[in-house]
């Protein structure tokens, strides 16, 4: 809220109009010179997630930010309005995206209530607890007929950029996902009387899953396929007793939804040929799927042109990270611009980009939305 509050007195410094939505998105308008023309749209997301950097989302929300100011400062107008967008929960605290969600109007009364963080606080909850109705997020949704396209600049959050020495990567497609939250259960007992063989240890269910993870991407995956176990608990938790319930998460991604189908029932079937073997019992619950998203091909060739333009040296690329894009691709047109991560890192203090690849990007930016809104 208070980076909220932050970006709002910027706007207001440039004496750019800004309001916020029902779902705590932030706008900023410079307006067009027609008023029937439709909105270019451009911006990320201001959160991100516990022990991470500065860059992720926020460097995008900034970039559109001054583009506003510049574009106002040179005294040239576009035909159509541009808007900045700063979105709310894109990382996943309450699942993700939740604000570009709600732009397209896909959040509902049950998506308020249902999500909820590691402790136990649900969506509902948190926004009221910050002065904010609920029910006023199902009023965000954006006409589509009133947005032309939306563009957003994004560290890469990966090493491809960084190896190949290029300032600036275009976005060709997004990866999909899927989240499960999945329960092994077998039986606690004391670790010292339980015989090897008469066990029934959530944990060894587990380390089973986890070593098939190679085995299901290398069957049914893609080279361009991830699967991340990234939390785990072991319940009861004591060290003299045999775990009787086990709770993870694994996320799957891939560009193409048919290889993300394909992996959901192999990992499956791992599950199944686990539980049966070590005579344990799972269940699992879908925390969020996001379907792939190829980024629109008109924007994909008017980055690259002014790229070209601007004597950048481009590497067109995949985005292995979800963004608020693939949402916005729902309503409208879209486009990313990847600027390069220091050795590959991203979610982490060490989360970095050269200024030089800022400048190069943030101008790529700037002259593709002036295009885009002329």
């Amino acid at each position: 809220m208070e980076g909220r509050r932050w970006l709002r007195a910027r706007l207001a410094d440039a004496e750019l109009p800004s309001r916020m939505d029902g779902a705590g998105n932030v706008y900023g308008t410079l307006r067009g010179t027609s008023d029937s023309g439709r909105t270019v749209l451009v911006g990320s997301h201001l959160d991100t997630v516990p022990c991470a950097g500065a860059l992720d989302g926020g460097l995008g929300v900034l970039v559109g930010l001054e583009c506003l100011r510049r574009i106002k400062e040179s005294g040239q107008r576009t035909e159509r309005t541009i808007e900045l967008v700063a979105f709310s929960d894109e990382e996943g605290r309450f699942g993700g995206m939740f604000g570009s969600q709600a732009a397209v109007g896909s959040v509902t009364p049950e998506t308020l209530e249902y999500y909820s963080d590691l402790e136990g606080c649900t969506l509902a909850e948190a926004m009221r607890r910050c002065g904010l109705d609920p029910l006023r997020a199902l009023d965000a949704t954006l006409d589509p007929n009133d947005i032309d396209a939306y563009l957003e600049l994004h560290i890469e959050q990966g090493p491809v950029l960084d190896n190949l020495r290029k300032p600036v990567g275009i976005v060709e497609n997004i990866t999909g996902l899927f989240k499960w939250l999945i329960r092994i259960r077998g039986t606690a007992n004391h670790a010292g009387t339980t015989p090897m063989s008469m066990r029934q240890d959530a944990f060894m269910g587990l380390a089973d899953f986890a070593h098939e993870i190679p085995r299901i991407l290398e069957e049914n995956g893609s080279e361009l396929s991830r699967a991340t176990i990234g939390t785990a608990q072991i319940l009861p938790g004591a060290p003299n007793t045999v775990p009787g319930l086990v709770e993870l998460t694994i996320d799957v991604r891939d560009t193409s939804a048919e290889v993300l189908e394909d992996l959901g029932e192999a990992f499956h079937r791992a599950l199944s040929a686990i539980a049966r073997r070590r005579k344990l019992m799972f269940d699992y619950d879908v925390q969020s799927v996001i379907q792939p998203t190829a980024c629109h091909p008109d924007i994909v060739s008017l980055v690259e042109d002014t790229a070209s333009e601007l004597g950048l040296d481009y590497h067109r690329m995949p985005s292995g990270a979800a963004h608020d894009a693939q949402i916005m691709a729902q309503l409208t047109r879209v486009g990313m611009i990847f600027v390069p991560s220091k050795d590959g890192q991203s979610h982490s203090p060490a989360e970095w980009t050269a200024w030089s690849d800022i400048e190069a990007g943030a101008n790529l930016a700037l002259h593709s939305l002036f295009k885009m809104a002329s």
